[in-house]
């Protein structure tokens, strides 16, 4: 009997058993349930070689969850499709009430077979092990902002309360270190709370200070440098962008990422009626977070920043004319007052603009907004 063309097969993937599935290409092709495996690529292996032996061509799929992308990356190594679908993209039966692991591996491969799932960016072993930095940094920086809300809560119970300024400065920290309690258990529990508040910011800057020394091996580094020549966006902010997004130019327009990002309205429209809300804030929300944080700084004018100025050596078309938050090279100083009648930089070819020109800083040092042409 000869081979089969193409079959689709679906792992409904856990920790220690994976339940397969598989579908003959074809509208109304047979549907058939394989099984439990074992979680292990000697299991995987096994089953790919057996299914080679019957069809031409595989295109496996699984829900992307917390097994990784190991799965994803045998398959691909062994020359097969293998798609990591995203589990809220799943079309799903509101009046479906039954799971289970044999049912969810037959519906995930008949709508493989259908085309209606969406494939997710799976990044390489590299890109993952950045983007595990920087989702640590977070979450020690987390973890610091949990373990301060508990000492205060400690002190506002006892009706202490830092009468000048804001909390953690350096005239707090001087505050904190004369409290004491009359009672030994309150200031066992007021030392200990103070421990572990230093012990959190150690972890947080040890951190911060590794994904600094790694990045600059990263063939991404290049683009985290070119992000940070944009205003709010310092090296924090352009390393979680990249770890969490890649490489932008995988969306095909600009509503694609906002889409990813969870920055477009909501909307429920009926008929006649069109309603619109706030955002979605159904994508990434590490950099959606990371996004927002930078934007809120151009409440204020843009000012020098020393470890720019401090390199920026040779003639003064080298230097930046405005120094941006971050730490990456020069940025180009910007057309003058009187750039209207100059070349337009944001023309292409004498065509129309590509973009409107966003003034950056002081206006001054720039095409004002009522000169901008539309």
């Amino acid at each position: 009997m000869g081979k089969h063309r193409l079959a689709f097969v679906a792992f409904d993937s856990a920790k220690n058993k994976h339940a397969v599935a598989i579908a003959d290409s074809g509208r109304g092709a047979e549907v058939r349930y394989l099984g439990e495996i074992d979680n292990s690529p000697d299991a995987v292996r096994k089953l790919v070689a057996k299914l080679t032996r019957q069809y031409e061509r595989l295109h496996f799929c699984y829900e992307a969850g917390p097994t990784g992308y190991g799965l994803h990356r045998q398959l691909t190594e062994l020359g097969h499709v293998c798609d990591v679908v995203a589990p809220t993209m799943i079309p799903k039966r509101s009046g479906d009430r039954v799971k289970t692991n044999r049912r969810d591996s037959v519906a995930l491969v008949k709508l493989l077979r259908a085309g209606e799932l969406r494939a997710i960016w799976v990044p390489d072993s590299v890109h993952e092990a950045v983007r595990d930095l920087t989702r640590a940094r977070a979450t020690a920086m987390v973890d610091l902002k949990t373990k301060r809300q508990q000492l205060l809560s400690f002190l506002l119970r006892h009706g202490r309360g830092f009468p000048d300024g804001r909390n953690w400065t350096k005239t707090y920290e001087r505050w904190l270190a004369k409290q004491t309690f009359a009672h030994p258990a309150q200031q066992i529990v007021f030392q200990d709370q103070l421990e572990a508040i230093t012990t959190a910011q150690a972890r947080l800057a040890a951190l911060e200070q590794q994904l600094r020394e790694i990045v600059p091996t990263w063939t991404m580094a290049p683009v985290v440098a070119a992000y940070q020549a944009l205003r709010g966006v310092s090296f924090l902010v352009a390393i979680t962008f990249v770890a969490e997004v890649g490489d932008v130019r995988r969306f095909a327009t600009p509503q694609q990422l906002m889409a990813f990002l969870g920055l477009v309205p909501s909307e429920r429209t009926t008929g006649d009626t069109i309603r619109r809300g706030s955002i979605t804030k159904t994508g990434n929300h590490r950099a959606r977070r990371v996004l927002i944080e930078g934007a809120w700084t151009y409440r204020f004018s843009a000012r020098g920043q020393r470890d720019l100025a401090d390199t920026a050596q040779g003639s003064p078309l080298e230097r930046p004319c405005h120094c941006l938050e971050g730490t990456g090279a020069a940025v180009r100083p910007l057309p003058s007052a009187h750039c209207e009648r100059q070349e337009d930089p944001c023309r292409d070819n004498g065509d129309r603009p590509r973009a409107l020109c966003l003034p950056v800083g002081d206006r001054s040092a720039g095409c004002a907004p009522d000169t901008l042409r539309n």
